[in-house]
C-alpha cells in the first residue's frame, strides 16, 4: 500500500484525518509546540484501518502529523512529566470560536486531551514508511 498523505482544512477533511488515526499510540516526548513557528507537530504509530483483516491482528505503520497556524497549547489530564508515557490517541475535533479560527482538541483514552487554539485549521498526515504486524487489533465497546 503507498504511503497515506493527508491535507485537512476544514471539519470533514478532519474527520478523515481522525478515522485514520483513531487508536494511534504515542509518547508524550513525540508531540511537541514550537512557537515561533505556530507548528504543534506529533509522530505516531497508527493502526492501519484501512488494510484490515479479520485473519490477523492488523498493521501499525509510523505517521507524522503537524497542525500550522497554532497560537497556544493546552494539556489536561495528561502527565506531561513523564516523557515516556504512552498515550492512545482516540479522535480529533474542531470547534470554530471565530471563524476561520478555533479549537482543536485531541482526545485520548483515559481521559486526557490536548487543545490546540488555531487561527485557522491547517493539518498534515504523512506515513514515514513500511508497516509492521500490529500486537493486536483496537477494539471499542459499542452501546
Amino acid at each position: 500500500m503507498p504511503d497515506l498523505k493527508l491535507l485537512a482544512l476544514d471539519k470533514e477533511d478532519l474527520e478523515v484525518v481522525s478515522a485514520y488515526t483513531q487508536d494511534a499510540v504515542l509518547r508524550v516526548n513525540d508531540m511537541g509546540f514550537v512557537k515561533s513557528d505556530k507548528r504543534f507537530a506529533l509522530v505516531m504509530n497508527r493502526y492501519v484501518w484501512e488494510e484490515g483483516d479479520p485473519k490477523n491482528k492488523g498493521l501499525r505503520r509510523r505517521a507524522a502529523m503537524h497542525f500550522d497556524h497554532v497560537l497556544e497549547v493546552k494539556s489536561k489530564g495528561i502527565n506531561l512529566e513523564s516523557q515516556e508515557g504512552v498515550l492512545d490517541l482516540l479522535s480529533i475535533t474542531f470547534e470554530e470560536t471565530d471563524a476561520p479560527s478555533g479549537v482543536v482538541t485531541l482526545s485520548f483514552a483515559g481521559g486526557g486531551t490536548v487543545e490546540l487554539v488555531v487561527e485557522c485549521l491547517e493539518l498534515r498526515l504523512s506515513d514515514l514508511g513500511a508497516s509492521w504486524a500490529a500486537k493486536a487489533t483496537p477494539k471499542h465497546e459499542t452501546n
